[in-house]
């Protein structure tokens, strides 16, 4: 795993957990939760017990079935439509709501809109995300789509630090994800998210347990 370069440490006003405390997470969804319900399990069984509890569950859809599935496992939700809002208001209330929930984290997992400066600055250092692709070969949407149509025999898992651009922030890790042989998009899809799965509550534990060595 590669560690975050000393640029990427959290540098915002929010304190690192203190006195073993687990970190408080703020995960943001906009559809089914895949990775929030894998990170949920970690936090109780996996890489992450002990070190994390997941603060609040949030969607900007309130339908999104990932909500229902957090709320059937007991964790906090919020939610707040972001259809016909402009994006840097919309995200001020976000923000507000979040603090609520005192996070030391914001996760994005499946969170399908672009940080405005302003969310991304209230909250510097401390959001991370997953994105299915290297990062200094796709960015944005539609990775898996983008691998299965350039027929890569390859493709990467990253997870990053979000800067105020697109998929631009430190690298945190990559692991590869072998394609030979998925001869659809939804096998791509279903290899890459058996690594996203791991991946991302692994890269967390290593995160916090280097914040807490500060």
């Amino acid at each position: 795993m590669n560690s975050a370069s000393e640029a990427a440490q959290p540098t915002n006003d929010l304190p690192p957990p203190a006195g073993g405390r687990a970190a408080r997470l703020a995960i943001l969804l906009s559809g089914r939760g895949s990775n929030m319900l894998a990170l949920a399990e970690a936090v109780r069984a996996g890489a992450l017990r002990g070190l994390a509890e997941v603060a609040v569950v949030f969607s900007n859809d309130p339908a999104a079935s990932g909500l229902a599935a957090a709320a059937d496992l007991g964790l906090p939700t919020a939610s707040l439509p972001s259809k016909g809002r402009k994006r840097e208001a919309f995200d001020l209330e976000v923000v507000d709501i979040l603090w609520g929930y005192q996070p030391d984290y914001v996760v994005l997992a499946g969170y399908m809109r672009v940080l405005s400066p302003a969310f991304v600055r209230a909250f510097a250092g401390r959001i991370v995300n997953i994105h299915p692709a290297d990062t200094h070969q796709h960015q944005g949407l539609h990775a898996y789509e983008w691998a299965y149509d350039n027929h890569l025999a390859e493709t990467k898992i990253t997870v990053h630090l979000v800067d105020e651009g697109l998929d631009t922030g430190p690298i945190l890790a990559q692991r590869v994800v072998n394609l030979i042989g998925a001869d659809t998009l939804a096998e791509v899809q279903r290899r890459g998210l058996a690594v996203e799965h791991v991946l991302y509550a692994e890269t967390l534990a290593y995160l916090l347990n280097k914040t807490t060595q500060r």
